[in-house]
Parts: structure tokens; sequence; C-alpha cells
């Protein structure tokens, strides 16, 4: 399984906004198996805006910081097939453009799941299922996505 990271993740995770949930979304990504986490380019520029703007982060801080989750992550680009399937879910499911290509990004990268607080929970679509990791209680999928790495440590 993998599992693609909305902005949101990533800016808690940075320590912006709640201290608690960064604890949890560290502890989750820290558990996430190896070469299991993808990361859309679009979420890479989302946070460097974020930690600028909303943290107060000088932007040579930011880029590093956007380097490090650069490099841990699979990377997923944003091509014209993902523009033209983020139109699709903006005709046929109404969300914004930048959340249609996080999606879409997710979709083409052959995600199971997208962590994400703010998106829509539940929504499944070309195999992607958005899931809130600070949902109480845990969502199955991230459950099971998250046991992967125990299974792999009894091999």
């Amino acid at each position: 399984m993998r599992a693609a990271l909305d902005t949101n993740v990533l800016v808690y995770a940075e320590g912006l906004d709640d201290l608690d949930r960064q604890a949890r979304i560290l502890r989750m990504l820290g558990d996430a198996p190896d070469g299991t986490l993808v990361l859309p380019v679009q979420v890479v520029g989302e946070l460097v805006n974020v930690l600028i703007r909303k943290g107060g982060f000088e932007p040579a801080e930011a880029r590093r910081i956007a380097y490090l989750w650069i490099g841990r992550t699979l990377s997923a680009p944003t091509e014209p097939s993902t523009i033209a399937l983020a139109m699709d879910l903006i005709v046929d499911h109404h969300f914004s453009i930048w959340d249609a290509v996080i999606i879409a990004a997710a979709a083409e990268a052959g995600c199971d799941l997208l962590l994400s607080e703010d998106m829509h929970p539940g929504f499944r679509w070309r195999g992607v299922t958005i899931v809130n990791p600070f949902a109480e209680p845990m969502s199955p999928l991230l459950d099971t996505f998250l046991d992967q790495s125990v299974e792999r440590g009894r091999d």
C-alpha cells in the first residue's frame, strides 16, 4: 500500500498549529513502511508557502524543510494527464483545482490512501481513499497501512 500526504499533514508535522497533532502525525509517518509515502509536487509548493506566510519561516529554511520531505518520500509529479484528471474531479465532484491535482497525482502514483485532514474523508476515486489521520477511531484503511511495517518486521 501507498499513502499520499496532503499539505495539512506536513504542516502539522512541522509543528505549526497543534503540538499534539504534530506528535501523532510524526509517530504515524515514522511507522509507515519505507517506500510507501508519496508526496505530490503540489503539496511541496503549498508547504513552502504555508511555512513562509503562516509559519514565519525564512524562505531558505522553508526550502530546506521541503527538500527533507522530498528526500524521504516518493514523488508524484504533476503532468498534463494529472491536470486532465483533476479537471474531471472538478466537474464531477466539485473539488477545488488544487485539491483535485493532489488527488489526481495520488491516483497516478498508485496510492491507496490520501492522508488529509480537510478533504472529504471516505471519498474514493480511482483506487485512492481520502483518510483523516486524526479521526477517532482510526480508519481501518490507515490501520492496515500502518500494520504493513509490523508485518514486515516479522518476516
